[in-house]
């Protein structure tokens, strides 16, 4: 109770008319830096940081949060209609949200995606208010180990449930795996797979490479075969989500903020694990598992849903713990040093007025979002009218403006029509693109806490199972890989009934 009367005094003061107008810049902005690949929220945060100095704090971290949000909101856009994902966490938007795009239902997949958002955002919100000490407690006592334990999860469950075998997927996630190779070694300093080139001592950007495999892989497929197909406009279809898609939506809108907040309170892949954990718990619960890639709404509501929930979720840990789990919450933890303020357990009883403030402008924020893009939705879903050799060359043009945005190399539009290659082949050759993208995400930190784990137990790989949630999560592992060969030993065992006898015919 007590934490809800703080909560509306911090009402009082984020309704401020100057309070008010930071939240709206910053979800105008977030939408506009999430609808561009490359751009990135923390890159935005980091370029605002030198004006916000003039600001109150509250105002400044007001505008910050407007537009880590929005820029949720603005990423699931380009995904869903040009299947180019703005933000890494909005990959799994393109999953889904682009087959239904091209099947003139990208009005109501922006519309399942607002919601979507608008209701993660509404829950990690309550979780940040309600259950930030329990979740930061909770993320403290979590080792290596089980950091390891919960990516390996992440692969597996990913890789064996998507494309026509799973021997595509995990081949899709070597792929990532070794995309995520390149750089130097984080602990001896050996550079991996750079081929002499110092601009890729750092590493390949995941945007770069979901832009690259998505994007410009999705371009070069669509110019391949432009010339076999009719080029017809794509409908928009109607701007208003039916029965059906309601009754199909409403659970994974409730099922993601769960996971999305979960994962999102701990270091284990931010918001990119919380979507991927999403979509395989809708892939596994859902009963029309056949229209998964080809345009469920499920696949679509409850990542997002997670998306927005895992954003309050990391600023649960860096309020409380003063531990970043995510590029946006290590520039915002510098803005709060910058300003004189040490988030951590004190925080709360040192600055409550700011942070309070500051989560009530999260609530405010998300109708603000909510309201903006709703109404939008059908004017967005309207680019898919423009046509397809026109649509795609500006596709390729803002891929390779967000491309050079991540780090000003012109070596990274080489790098970027080399994975957009991959992403053709890929194609072509029918490997799902999913997996790789994880294991470009996850690849670099699984390996980083797969070799912290060995090295605080000497080599002893025993300490892999060492912790109960570990070898929990190695159990779902087994049962996961496990589950698809007893069905098809049962199949496999079951006698054919005989025929029946045929009747003779008589001559």
């Amino acid at each position: 109770m007590e934490n809800l009367t703080l909560l509306f005094e911090g009402f009082g003061h984020a309704l401020t008319p100057a309070n008010l107008l930071f939240s709206a810049i910053g979800v105008l902005l977030g939408t506009a830096i999430g609808v561009l690949p490359g751009i990135g929220p923390a890159m935005a945060v980091a370029l605002l940081l030198p004006v916000t100095y003039a600001f109150d704090p509250t105002g400044a971290f007001i505008l910050f949060a407007g537009i880590y949000f929005g820029a949720m909101f603005g990423g699931s856009t380009t995904s869903i209609l040009l299947n180019t994902p703005g933000e890494s966490a909005s990959v799994m938007a393109a999953i889904e949200g682009n087959p239904m795009a091209r099947a003139g239902r990208g009005a109501q997949a922006l519309a399942a995606a607002a919601i979507g958002h608008f209701i993660g955002g509404i829950a990690g919100a309550l979780g940040l208010v309600l259950l930030a000490p329990l979740v930061a407690s909770v993320a403290v006592n979590i080792g290596a180990p089980d950091f390891f334990a919960i990516m390996v999860l992440a692969f597996v469950a990913v890789s064996g449930v998507l494309g026509s075998s799973r021997v595509r997927g995990y081949a899709a996630l070597a792929i990532g795996l070794t995309i995520g190779l390149v750089g130097l070694d984080p602990l001896t300093g050996q550079a991996r797979l750079t081929f002499g080139i110092p601009q890729l001592a750092d590493g390949i950007d995941v945007v770069i490479v979901a832009v690259g495999l998505f994007a410009v892989g999705e371009a070069l497929w669509v110019a391949a075969h432009l010339r076999r197909t009719v080029d017809r406009p794509i409908p928009v279809g109607r701007p208003w989500l039916s029965r059906d898609d309601l009754r199909r939506t409403w659970k994974p809108w409730l099922r993601g903020p769960f996971i999305g907040f979960t994962f999102g309170s701990i270091p284990a892949g931010g918001a990119e694990m919380s979507t991927f954990m999403a979509y395989v718990t809708e892939r596994r619960l859902s009963k029309r598992r056949d229209e998964f890639g080809k345009g469920a709404i499920e696949g679509v509501a409850g990542p997002e849903a997670a998306a927005s929930a895992s954003s309050a979720g990391t600023m649960a840990t860096m309020l409380t713990l003063g531990l970043p789990t995510t590029a946006i919450a290590a520039v915002m933890l510098a803005a709060f040093q910058q300003f004189g303020i040490q988030p951590g357990p004190l925080l709360f009883e040192n600055e409550p007025d700011l942070v309070w403030t500051l989560i009530a402008s999260l609530f405010i924020g998300l109708v603000l979002l909510l309201v903006l893009n709703l109404p939008l939705a059908p004017v967005w879903a309207k680019l898919l009218r423009v046509p397809r050799p026109y649509l795609y060359a500006g596709i390729l043009f803002f891929a390779c403006v967000g491309a050079y945005a991540v780090s000003g190399q012109p070596v990274d539009l080489l790098v970027l029509l080399a994975i957009g290659a991959v992403g053709f082949l890929m194609r072509r050759y029918g490997l799902p693109v999913l997996p790789a993208i994880i294991g470009v995400i996850l690849g670099p930190d699984a390996e980083l806490q797969l070799r912290r784990a060995l090295q605080l137990a000497n080599g002893d790989v025993s300490t892999l199972v060492s912790t109960p949630l570990s070898v929990v999560v190695y159990l779902v592992i087994a049962a996961l890989l496990l589950f698809p060969l007893v069905g098809k030993l049962r199949k496999g065992r079951t006698p054919t009934p005989p025929e029946p006898p045929r009747e003779r015919v008589g001559v």
